[in-house]
């Protein structure tokens, strides 16, 4: 289930994003990127449409994953 950004508290979305952050890593490539940029980047992304949170029922978690990925996914279930 896509959970709007809007219906997050401003904090609580920033530790979201902080926490996919830490799991993903701020390593990419040649040039290490600081958390701040990461977290920026990520927000950014989330408040374009290009990424979108999701939250799953199954293991009662919330993730941050690219919109056409959560798109593709769900058309695929639903086709099938």
């Amino acid at each position: 289930m896509i959970i709007p950004i809007d219906a997050v508290d401003t904090e609580t979305l920033h530790s979201l994003v902080e926490a996919f952050v830490l799991r993903e890593g701020t390593e990419y490539g040649a040039e290490d990127v600081s958390m701040e940029t990461k977290v920026t980047q990520v927000l950014d992304a989330l408040k374009s449409g290009e990424a979108v949170l999701v939250y799953s029922e199954l293991h009662e978690s919330v993730d941050i994953r690219p919109k056409d990925d959560v798109t593709s996914h769900s058309e695929s279930a639903q086709e099938e």
